[in-house]
């Protein structure tokens, strides 16, 4: 492994539309950054493009080819597993869409490097920032945040967003075996068992954009997932702690 603590962990499922513009956006941030690619077996070839790159990001890109389609927590889980076994410091999750600015990464990081164990990229701190969403989508989703609020008691206002930076000691309190989601809900439940574990959570203002290139994987599976599983998650506190 480099010498670098911080990873970026990008999960892929048929993004080779956005793929190699990503991986070389992150890394024209100049931070001493790695990147793991977390692929799910996407039949357009997006590992293919990585594997292009890595003789180009030698010792900085990286690619974990997972045998089957099982979900976006399912692919972080094993991503994290493999950021703990290597030692790094800092982890990211990240979206492969451009959905998630990388130039967002540098002040995110700082928070992580001086009193804050976790840092949420937020839509929602500073009002509704989201681009190019239909009224419906921005309703769902800004809803639903309130929705979790009320339910979690937990103070955080974009608690499904999915471009999240922890510190280490984070993860590694978190028994990733038992984590129960794999879509919208697992961002809501890795949020909570940090945040009921006392660990600092800050959120940090972004502006998401939508995709441009390549399809959404949002489905009304999804949805559900998410609000059954904020019952799941206040109903079981105590054996999440």
């Amino acid at each position: 492994m480099a010498m670098e603590q911080i990873l970026i962990i990008i999960p892929t499922y048929n993004e080779i539309e956005n793929i190699e513009a990503i991986i070389k956006a992150v890394f024209n941030t100049n931070l001493a950054l790695d990147i793991l690619v977390v692929d799910d077996q996407s039949p357009d070839g997006t590992a293919d493009i990585v594997k292009g790159l890595m003789p180009q990001f030698k010792a900085r890109l990286f690619l974990e080819s997972r045998l089957k389609k099982s979900g976006l927590g399912a692919a972080y889980v094993h991503g994290f597993k493999w950021a703990l076994k290597r030692q790094y410091e800092y982890i990211f999750e990240m979206d492969a869409d451009f959905s998630h600015d990388p130039k967002e990464l540098t002040p995110m990081l700082k928070k992580l490097e001086t009193n804050t164990d976790l840092v949420v990229g937020s839509r929602y701190v500073n009002g509704v920032n989201v681009v190019n969403w239909p009224m419906s989508r921005i309703l769902l989703s800004y809803f639903a945040s309130i929705y979790i609020q009320i339910l979690t008691s937990m103070p955080i206002k974009d608690a499904t967003a999915g471009f999240v930076g922890y510190r280490r000691r984070v993860l590694e309190s978190i028994s990733l075996d038992q984590v129960k989601f794999v879509g919208y809900a697992f961002q809501i439940e890795m949020k909570y068992r940090a945040w009921i574990k006392k660990f600092n959570v800050e959120e940090h203002p972004i502006i998401f954009t939508n995709r441009v290139l390549g399809k959404s994987k949002m489905n009304s599976n999804i949805i559900w997932e998410a609000l059954y599983g904020v019952l799941f998650l206040r109903i079981n506190k105590r054996r999440l702690k």
